[in-house]
């Protein structure tokens, strides 16, 4: 419990200085967004302020010490939002319920990738988009990809199960979605660099 409080309090001091680096790239995935869409791993809500208004939108977050700041920073830019009570290995929402699942840095620290977006596709409605942003592991024999691997039991323990050197780039691929596009990106931020940023069409 006092470790879920404190990640609550970390990521949002943390998404101060990360979310300008990637605040171009959210816009560019974001701005069309209409109807229901459900985000997967919300944390405090840094991605509100990259959110159309008049979105349905639902908030599927389990550490429940991050609603408070979620449902604040809803109201802070003029959404509409619901938490949905649960884990992104079950989501509970009905069979394509959704039009849109957002997530960022959430496929880092789930349990199980395929299990995860195999529920993505299956809440999405027919023709339905996942967009996505997530740090991968940085190309083999580089100093991050050492870096990733030598810091990887501390850095797990202390953000709740990231992983910092996954190959997300292959549960994407083998996920069976009908189309997927992805560019890898990289940022001035340590450890968790590369990232990937793209979308895949139910």
């Amino acid at each position: 419990m006092l470790r879920r409080r404190f990640f609550a309090w970390a990521i949002d001091q943390v998404m101060r200085v990360y979310d300008p680096l990637v605040a171009g790239h959210k816009r560019r995935l974001f701005h069309d967004l209409q109807g229901t869409v459900l985000e997967i791993g919300p944390g405090t809500g840094p991605n509100m302020k990259h959110l159309p208004q008049g979105i349905d939108y639902l908030g599927l977050e389990p550490n429940p010490y991050m609603h408070p700041r979620l449902l604040a920073a809803a109201e802070e830019h003029g959404i509409q939002a619901k938490v949905v009570e649960g884990s992104a290995m079950e989501i509970p929402l009905p069979d394509a319920s959704v039009d849109w699942v957002i997530g960022t840095l959430v496929l880092c620290s789930v349990p199980d990738q395929a299990q995860v977006l195999a529920e993505v596709r299956r809440v999405l409605k027919p023709g339905g988009s996942y967009r996505f942003i997530e740090h991968v592991a940085a190309p083999p024999g580089t100093p991050t990809a050492w870096l990733q691997r030598f810091i990887k039991p501390l850095w797990s323990c202390c953000t709740c199960g990231c992983n910092p050197d996954r190959q997300t780039w292959v549960s994407l691929e083998e996920a069976g979605f009908r189309s997927l596009q992805m560019e890898s990106v990289n940022l001035r931020f340590p450890i968790i660099s590369p990232h990937l940023v793209g979308q895949a069409t139910r």
